[in-house]
Parts: C-alpha cells; sequence; structure tokens
C-alpha cells in the first residue's frame, strides 16, 4: 500500500446532496454533444469525474451498499439515447473481478477506499500481465478503451473496509454484451445488469427553486 498518500476519508455526512452528480450528468452530456474525438473525450470527461470524486458527500447511502459475496454495479444515470452510462461500483473487503473486457470506451473514478487495476494484453497462449498494475486513491481516474486497453482485473485493495468507484461508460453498459475470460483459457460472455432496481432523482431541484 502506498504511505504517501493518507487512504481513509472523514466520515461522510449524513444528509446528501446529489447536485454534483447532476452537475457532471449535465457536463458529460454537453461534452459529448461537441462530439470530441476520443482522446479528447477521456481527457475532458476524465476531469469532469476527476472533479465529481474529489468530494465524497453525494452520493446516496442506498447505492454504496457492499454485498458479503460479491461487488455491486448501481445504475445512477443513463443518457436517454444511451450515449453513456453513471453507476457506483461498490467492493466489499477484498473483493476482485475476473478478468473482463469493456468493448466500449470508460472512466474509472475512486470515491471511497482503494482499488488495483492490472491490465492484460493477448499473447498466443492467452491473456498476460501488461505492465504493473494501477492504484487508484480517492480522485485518481482512469481511463479504459478497446483502442488503448480495456481488458483487466479489478479488486478492493482493502481486506477490512468498502471501496467505491464511480465508472462512466460509452453506452448503457448494463445491456452491453461483454466476456469474461477465465484463468482455464477461452472466454465467456456476459452481461452485467444492474443490482439496482431505481434510479437516485437527479431532477428533484424544488428545494433548490424554493431557495431562490
Amino acid at each position: 500500500m502506498p504511505e504517501t498518500r493518507d487512504l481513509s476519508r472523514a466520515p461522510v455526512a449524513a444528509a446528501r446532496d446529489i447536485a454534483p452528480l447532476r452537475e457532471f450528468v449535465v457536463a458529460f452530456g454537453r461534452l459529448l454533444d461537441r462530439m470530441p474525438d476520443e482522446p479528447r473525450l477521456l481527457s475532458e470527461g476524465g476531469a469532469l469525474l476527476g472533479r465529481l470524486v474529489s468530494r465524497d458527500d453525494w452520493l446516496p447511502d442506498a447505492f454504496a451498499q457492499p454485498h458479503p459475496d460479491h461487488y455491486q454495479q448501481f445504475l445512477l444515470h443513463a443518457d436517454s439515447t444511451e450515449r453513456f452510462s453513471v453507476v457506483s461500483f461498490v467492493w466489499g473487503p477484498g473483493q476482485i473481478t475476473p478478468i473482463h473486457d469493456h468493448t466500449v470506451w470508460g472512466l474509472v473514478g475512486v470515491l471511497r477506499g482503494a482499488e488495483e487495476s492490472q491490465g492484460f494484453v493477448r499473447r498466443d497462449d492467452g491473456w498476460t500481465v501488461d505492465g504493473e498494475a494501477v492504484r487508484l486513491l480517492p480522485g485518481d481516474v482512469e481511463p479504459l478503451s478497446p483502442t488503448v486497453g480495456d481488458v483487466h482485473r479489478v479488486r478492493n485493495l482493502f481486506d477490512d473496509r468498502v471501496s467505491v468507484s464511480i465508472h462512466v461508460y460509452g453506452a448503457n453498459i448494463g445491456s452491453v454484451r461483454r466476456h469474461m475470460y477465465p484463468a482455464e483459457g477461452g472466454r465467456k460472455l456476459f452481461v452485467s445488469g444492474y443490482s439496482s432496481a431505481v434510479l437516485p432523482n437527479l431532477w428533484d431541484r424544488s428545494a433548490e427553486m424554493r431557495g431562490t
């Protein structure tokens, strides 16, 4: 574990103001409206996500709940034309993904705790480690894309606490046909779906309007 940065967070406030997520969604939609090329999209979109995960006072508790047996993916927003989706990934202590792909561009920003992302590259004898693992701490953002590499394995760096990351994908990620790559070889098709049946209400601005 890195010793030069504090991996802990101050206690999260009980009251949640979801406005930062709404502002992020609006800004990201406007970025896509400009139809940037992928490098610019990942760069500018990564900066937007970095600002969102630099503060930890907005994610509703219902979308940050761990499961004792597996990680959870909660949908926070899906663009009406499925250009992008935003999810919270919640990792119980020590939980880890299989090696998997995404097939679309993505951005991963850590909100709480810490994660490790290990990339993989295809060789004749199967998937092998591609460089050193990336350690992501609160506020850090990692881009993913089939053009730069989107096959990886991710784990919660903590064995004794929950980690939460916010992901943005270039599709309605819960409905995308993707692949897992088992250690024994081959690949398995999967569609992730979501751990939640409801969405947070980003658009109730009545309290704000009453205040003005």
